[in-house]
């Protein structure tokens, strides 16, 4: 564990393991870097692979008010500076940080995976507004349950009646993860807002020159595959492919059929298309 100073004087915590080119992990929303052990642990034997939570965890510093994404691509630089890493992988909203960020940090390989990446309106937000207002009344299980089917109207669960997708959620929000979903969810609906603010056309993104592995799960909500679609269009030096068996949580699942394709990404080396 190391402690490195981000731009505005801040501490951010890294933890580092593994040998091998470095890898920092943006994590996603709603979610701290344990989720990714699992993960690290599956890359470090060929990688060196670095986590630090992002602003408003317990292990991390306040973010600003109102969140501001300049302040995530600010530390993801100075993780990468005081790394030396120059291989990012991001993760659902901290995909669209990477990618933004892209744009003019020094990234020679980015791997996303279910990058909430807006285009032409492809990402679903029509249920902001009625989360941000369950939210405000205290009804925090409603709320998740409101965000849960939003984002991922394909499921069985997002079809049922909301009482009892919020039933649901409340008995998950007893376990330690659905602790962490409810305590991060005002930061989950800050970073979405933002995502639908940079929402337009594929061509916005055409000035990221890294090479991109744009990978999606076969089992996660469509959008994340035509978004990744339209931005291979675009990106000069991309690629898609689609996770056989794979929800939106494969990355911390960490499957041989999602490591080994990033692993081989990451190195330079062919990368083909799981089974």
């Amino acid at each position: 564990m190391k402690r490195i100073t981000a731009r505005d004087g801040a501490d951010i915590t890294v933890r580092t393991s593994g040998s091998g080119p470095g890898i920092v992990v943006v994590h996603g929303g709603g979610v701290t870097v344990d989720v990714y052990r699992r993960l690290a642990t599956a890359l470090s034997s060929r990688f060196t692979v670095h986590l630090y939570d992002r602003r408003g965890r317990a292990d991390a510093p306040p973010r600003s008010q109102p969140y501001d994404i300049e302040e995530d691509i600010g530390d993801l630089a100075a993780v990468m500076e005081a790394t030396g890493a120059a291989n990012v992988l991001g993760h659902s909203s901290g995909g669209f940080i990477a990618l933004k960020a892209a744009h003019r940090l020094p990234i020679d390989r980015l791997a996303l995976y279910d990058a909430a990446i807006s285009i032409d309106g492809s990402f679903p937000a029509a249920w902001l507004p009625a989360a941000r207002q369950a939210l405000r009344d205290g009804q925090t299980a409603r709320a998740l349950a409101i965000v849960g089917s939003g984002i991922n109207p394909q499921t069985g669960a997002a079809k049922l009646p909301l009482g009892v997708q919020t039933a649901i959620v409340r008995a998950f929000m007893r376990t330690r993860i659905g602790r962490t979903m409810s305590d991060l969810l005002e930061i989950t609906l800050d970073e979405t807002d933002i995502i639908v603010r940079n929402d337009g056309p594929a061509e916005q993104w055409a000035g990221v020159t890294s090479a991109v592995l744009l990978a999606s799960g076969a089992d996660s909500a469509p959008f994340y595959a035509e978004s990744n679609e339209a931005l291979a269009r675009v990106l000069p030096q991309a690629r898609t492919m689609l996770i056989p068996r794979s929800g939106h949580d494969a990355l911390n699942r960490a499957r041989p059929r999602l490591v080994n394709p990033l692993a081989a990404f990451f190195t330079g080396a062919r990368v083909t298309r799981p089974a």
